[in-house]
Parts: structure tokens; sequence; C-alpha cells
């Protein structure tokens, strides 16, 4: 029996390249997917040989061919917005598990209301919003919220220091904060519309202490949190600084070593009517981190040790503490968690 075969779309982009690096580190057979053959010939070079598999967005047929290649689908070209359902499609009717990327509010619920049926029916896991923003605030909520009953508010709080956008990453942000039918989840229940924004203090612990926050900003917490944990309300807060820092929004072309320059603090309050739970994961190079996600998402679901078929968030689809434990074995963060019930 041939050994799984794991397939990055998206390859060549910043995220895909840290993804499909540390697959073939760890020996594991790899397929460079994405819409630019002459790119890809180029990054499977640069990596010692892999095969290879054009595909462009507006091809379900390339696109199902490279899911019937592959055990594993890890979707890292965004914005999903525009590039997520034709993947997602493709992985389902090929019959392959899929990881993705993806930030987008709207992508998010379409995966969950659209996408899990023709997964059930596929036998397939599907597993997104596996990333830094959104995916960590729900495996820190999922760890910290253990157990707890009587849930009035989670937050998801995320203080970010030189975060260096890529292409993709900043049509994202532009679509993000243009959106003017965000979901809000507040009285146990989603809705969707114009929300102002507000500025808001976050406390974080020592040594980083109280911040300004942007809240709420439009992070898929809102959709993926209420599937595991049952509370009232739900809210992403974000640094003010983080977008007011010069180059955020104009190092589209800095080089690798600029872009894993960002450091991160991402805290969860999960409050209750008589007090609360409180954890934090603390480290540097986002992007990496948001990589490697994928990376031990894809490889559980490669060995066999996902959640069934169908659509699930991450804290979802792997036990919570244990996914973020070694998520910190490999270097990626250091975290500050209550103790584990």
């Amino acid at each position: 029996m041939s050994p799984p075969h794991i397939a990055v779309y998206g390859a060549t982009g910043h995220t895909g390249r840290l993804a499909a690096a540390e697959l073939r580190a760890r020996g594991r057979e790899v397929i460079l997917a994405g819409r630019d053959g002459v790119a890809l010939k180029a990054l499977s070079d640069e990596l010692g040989g892999m095969p290879v598999h054009q595909a462009a967005l507006d091809d379900p047929a390339a696109l199902r061919e490279l899911a019937a290649l592959a055990d594993v689908l890890i979707h890292c070209a965004g914005p999903f917005t525009h590039t997520g359902a034709p993947v997602a499609e493709a992985a389902a009717e090929g019959g392959c598990h899929y990881v993705d990327h993806a930030l987008e509010q709207h992508h998010t619920k379409w995966m969950f209301d659209v996408m899990s049926e023709p997964a059930r029916r596929a036998g397939i896991t599907m597993v997104t919003a596996m990333s830094f923003y959104g995916g960590l605030g729900d495996l820190l909520t999922g760890a910290v919220a253990a157990g707890m009953t009587g849930i009035d508010r989670v937050t998801a709080a995320y203080a970010v220091t030189g975060w260096r956008l890529t292409t993709g990453a900043r049509r994202t942000a532009e679509l993000l904060f243009a959106d003017t039918r965000r979901i809000t989840y507040t009285e146990g229940a989603q809705h969707i519309g114009y929300v102002e924004p507000r500025n808001a203090v976050f406390p974080f612990p020592p040594p980083l202490g109280p911040r300004t926050m942007i809240a709420p900003v439009p992070f898929s917490e809102v959709l993926t949190v209420p599937r595991h944990t049952p509370a009232q309300r739900v809210e992403a807060q974000l640094t003010a600084h983080t977008f007011e820092e010069e180059q955020a929004f104009t190092s589209e072309h800095v080089d690798a070593a600029t872009r894993a320059g960002s450091a991160f603090t991402v805290a969860v309050q999960v409050i209750t009517g008589t007090g609360g739970r409180a954890g934090q994961a603390r480290g540097h190079d986002l992007w990496r981190m948001s990589a490697l996600t994928s990376v031990e998402a894809a490889v559980r679901l490669a060995d066999g040790h996902g959640p069934g078929p169908g659509v699930f968030g991450p804290a979802e689809a792997f036990p919570a503490g244990p996914f973020l434990r070694d998520l910190e074995r490999l270097g990626l963060l250091t975290l500050t968690l209550p103790e584990e019930r």
C-alpha cells in the first residue's frame, strides 16, 4: 500500500512554501499544486524534487484530478472568498480530506452550511479555518473552556506586532474590513448585518498588559467556537496598533526573514456568571505558525486520526489541549493554560 499523499494547493505562496517544506522535512509524500506550472516546477527543484500538478481555479477537471491523486489537500491560496469553493468542491468530488487556512467568516459559514453533506457522502473530513487568525483563538477556547457550562462570554484577543502582509493577505484584509454583512454571535445566536467597530481595552497578562483593541474583528471564532463551547456571546479582537504599523500594508515583497519577524500573543477569556478561566499563547512568526498548524491537521487526517466525515472547525476536529501542546513541542508557541481537566 502506497503512503498517503498530501497535496498543497497554493504551494508557491509564502504559507504554501512553508507547509510544503515542513511536510518534506517529515518525509511525507507531497504534491505541489497551484495555478502557475513554471513556479511550481521551480519550487519542486528548490525542495529537492516533488511531483507538481497545475490546476487553475476555473478548471474543475484539473482540480478533481488533483483531489483524486491526494489523500489530503491543504488549501493555502486565499482570499478564500474567491478561491475556497472550487477547491473544496473538488476535494469532496475527488474523495480526499481537506484543510484550509480561511479567515473569512462567510467562507467558513459556507463550508458548514453547504459542504457538510457532500463531505459526509464522500466519507471525508474537511477542516476549515485552520489558521493563525481564527484558528488559534478557536483552539485556545476549546482548551480553556473544556467542561465549562453557563458561559456568558468568550473573547479571543490577538496582539500582533511586525505583521507583514502577503499579496493574498492584503486582499483578504481589504475584503474583510469592507464587508458590511459581518457575522456576530450574541444572545446565543448568529446575526448578520452591519457592525459599528468600537475601541475596547483587553487585559492581556503581563508582560504585555492592557491594550487598546479593535472590536469586534470579523474572524471565524464566531462560527467555530459555538459548535463546541456553549456561550451566549463570542467575539474576536485585534490590537489597534497592528494595522497602524507603517509597513503592514506595503510589505508584499519583503524577504522571508523579514516576514518571519512578527510576534504575537493570543489570549482567551471565558466568562461565566460566577467567574471564568483564561489562557494564552505567545510566539513569533505567525506565518510559520499558520502553516505548521495546517500541517499538523493534515498529518493527523492522513494517518487516520480525524473526527470522521463532515466539516469541522479546528477545536471541533481535534482535542484542543493536546493539539496545542504538540504545537508547543514544535517550538511554535508557549502556552499558559488553566489546569487541564
